[in-house]
């Protein structure tokens, strides 16, 4: 099968690809990124095209379509949106480095007792 080739996903996937690409040019994505997107979602949602035997289904995670839009925080509006969207991206990252220091030395304190 070469590369590109859709004949291997269901009538569903790409339904679901074409809406998600949609939603992508509507935020003013050019095509060839949209589409590319929609099938990244596509594949980390349903893991994938269809696959032949039986018992091969696994469960539809679709956390990567509610993903789009969270990342930093709103922007915009008078007062200037939540406060993480108008930090710089190097203070988000140390903010994020820290709590995961937190959270780890937590677990190995929890565990110690």
């Amino acid at each position: 099968m070469p590369q590109g080739d859709k004949s291997s996903y269901t009538d569903k996937q790409k339904r679901q690809a074409e809406h998600i690409e949609e939603g992508y040019e509507d935020r003013g994505i050019p095509d060839g990124e949209a589409e590319r997107r929609a099938w990244a979602t596509v594949n980390a949602m349903t893991h994938g095209g269809k696959k032949s035997g039986s018992g091969r289904g696994k469960s539809v995670n679709k956390a990567p379509a509610k993903k789009g839009g969270k990342k930093g925080g709103k922007k915009g509006g008078k007062k200037g949106g939540e406060a993480a969207a108008r930090r710089p991206a190097v203070a988000r990252s140390a903010s994020a480095k820290k709590a995961a220091r937190t959270r780890a030395s937590k677990r190995t304190t929890k565990k110690a007792k």
